[in-house]
């Protein structure tokens, strides 16, 4: 299967075109012998999370979410090509909330960015 390599680290789109930042996991579900996926992991949290899972969950937390990662189910994945089409707004999402978190208190603070 080359699901790994044609959806991780890719930009994650939502419904309105906007980007929402990069594909970081695959979820995967077990049933009996056959592995189906479950959902795709979005946000700048998760590296936090397969560090230190308490200092994932406060850094979300800290940035408006409920202490968990951001998980898109599979069904709301419209289309996999170059980006990762979702059928969710970003917006309503956590990992949007760091996105922008990022925009403005590291990228907007760069001269001239």
């Amino acid at each position: 299967m080359q699901l790994g390599r044609e959806v991780l680290d890719q930009q994650a789109i939502d419904a309105g075109g906007r980007q929402m930042g990069k594909v970081d996991g695959i979820v995967l579900e077990l049933r009996g012998d056959q592995a189906r996926v479950a959902a795709l992991v979005v946000g700048g949290t998760t590296l936090l999370w397969r560090l230190h899972a308490g200092l994932a969950a406060w850094a979300e937390r800290r940035l408006g979410g409920e202490g968990a990662p951001t998980r898109i189910p599979w069904r709301q994945v419209v289309k996999i090509g170059i980006d990762v089409k979702l059928d969710v707004e970003a917006e309503r999402t956590p990992a949007f909330r760091w996105e922008r978190w990022v925009r403005d208190h590291v990228i907007g603070r760069i001269p001239g960015a």
